[in-house]
């Protein structure tokens, strides 16, 4: 039987909020990006309200201009397997860069939280963008990867650690007493791997666990990171800012998928959304003012100085408009600003909303308003073919979160859009995916 098709939600967790002035507000608690208490409780409502899974950032270099919730912050995957004592059911996925260490740490890593986890871990697969411009020096070296170079040793990353989470298959552990034998030998595999850029061998010292191994979750934006996520991910994480943008996406990449031979119903689109949610329309869009004139000129104009090299801000207000700056048509050397050029050229948005844009806390006006707003919103993408799910990047925590989890998913949950209660306990079982088989098991006719 066919499975019905539901949304799927997860919640990116970071600090007081992706707005860069949540942590200004005044129930706001500064310090809560180092507060583990914090993040358990950001993690139980989020399992209350039946998400799929909570997501955890991160950045390997951080500079003056930095947003605030990412200066002073714990390591996502320490953070995970701490998140796995105070949960039972919700997934946890952590970013880790595949420039930045190596295959044979992180496949052990990872594996260990997932079966400390109990099926429930999950992998933001990234190459590290170098925001700051001290990423690479960090790490010993003068300079950072260029794009192609990132993704083509990625590829090759990923490939070494799926081989290596397939050291042990399921049965390999035979513990006879008796005989003394611990281990079948012929169901423990050495990867050998020799390639371009990595020489593993292997075996790796840790079983798969109860999902076969973390759930692989990308969020490229380029199109080697697009080719990457089609090859190997089961969610991917976009931001489209609106309906149409996120249906083209969605189509383009569904058939992106496709050309690698794999199902893409078995590949799902979060599309990320910062909802400032109100009792009244009019409530709702004062939260979003008081969140923007918490911003100061100097926090935007510095942040865009330090992002657009190319053009001097010095001589516009945060109300100039990006036609005004020359955003629109610009050229510009950072690979990134490609997803955001499509919006900036149509909507020509002031620099205050081009710094909200750019940091994740934009909320188009279809996203600010009552509960009954928001879900009528999440429902037309679903049904329309833009998004399999969403990722919640509240603009405050936890009241942004709080605020989704007690007056939007009850009517997601009414629509028969969205689960009442979970149905499995592993992450993949959430996403309706089976256990990967290993390499080497032997299929029997």
């Amino acid at each position: 039987m066919t499975r019905k098709r539901q949304i799927k939600l997860s919640a990116y967790l970071v600090g007081t909020g992706m707005h860069a002035s949540s942590w200004r507000l005044a129930q706001a608690s500064p310090g809560a990006s180092i507060d583990i208490d914090y993040y358990r409780e950001l993690a139980v409502t989020a399992e209350r309200g039946c998400f799929d899974m909570v997501f955890l950032a991160d950045s390997l270099a951080i500079n003056e201009r930095s947003h605030p919730n990412i200066l002073n912050r714990f390591e996502p995957l320490t953070l995970i397997a701490a998140l796995a004592g105070a949960t039972s059911r919700i997934g946890l996925v952590a970013t880790a860069s595949t420039s930045y260490t190596e295959p044979f740490n992180l496949a052990r890593q990872l594996l260990s939280v997932d079966r400390i986890s109990r099926g429930r871990a999950g992998w933001n697969i990234v190459t590290t963008r170098d925001l700051s411009g001290s990423t690479a020096r960090n790490f010993g070296a003068e300079s950072h990867y260029e794009l192609e170079h990132r993704y083509r040793r990625g590829e090759e990353f990923v490939d070494v650690v799926r081989g290596l989470w397939d050291s042990w298959e399921d049965d390999a552990f035979v513990f006879e007493k008796e005989t003394g034998r611990f281990f079948d030998p012929g169901k423990l595999h050495r990867l050998q791997h020799r390639g371009d850029f990595f020489a593993v061998e292997g075996p790796l010292n840790i079983a798969r666990s109860e999902q076969g191994y973390p759930l692989l979750v990308q969020a490229g934006n380029s199109d080697a990171g697009q080719q990457l996520s089609a090859r190997v991910a089961e969610v991917v994480f976009a931001i489209k800012f609106n309906e149409e943008d996120a249906k083209a996406y969605y189509d383009e990449f569904k058939r992106k998928v496709a050309s690698y031979g794999r199902n893409p119903d078995d590949v799902y689109i979060l599309q990320g959304i910062s909802p400032v949610i109100g009792a009244t329309e009019e409530e709702a869009q004062a939260k979003k003012r008081q969140l923007e004139a918490l911003l100061s000129d100097e926090t935007i104009l510095g942040f865009l100085a330090d992002y657009f090299k190319e053009i001097d801000f010095s001589r516009f207000t945060p109300h100039t408009t990006a036609s005004d700056a020359g955003l629109d048509t610009l050229q510009s050397a950072n690979p990134d600003y490609k997803k955001h050029q499509p919006v900036i050229a149509r909507e020509n948005p002031t620099l205050r909303e081009v710094y909200s844009l750019i940091i994740g806390s934009f909320s188009g006006d279809h996203l600010v308003g009552t509960p009954e707003k928001i879900a009528d919103t999440l429902e037309r993408w679903f049904h329309g073919g833009a998004a399999d799910g969403f990722m919640l990047m509240a603009p405050a925590l936890p009241e942004g979160l709080d605020d989704f989890v007690n007056l939007v998913v009850p009517l997601l949950q009414e629509r028969g859009l969205f689960r009442q209660s979970y149905e499995g306990s592993t992450l993949r079982e959430h996403f309706g995916l089976p256990v990967p088989l290993s390499r080497y098991t032997r299929i029997v006719n």
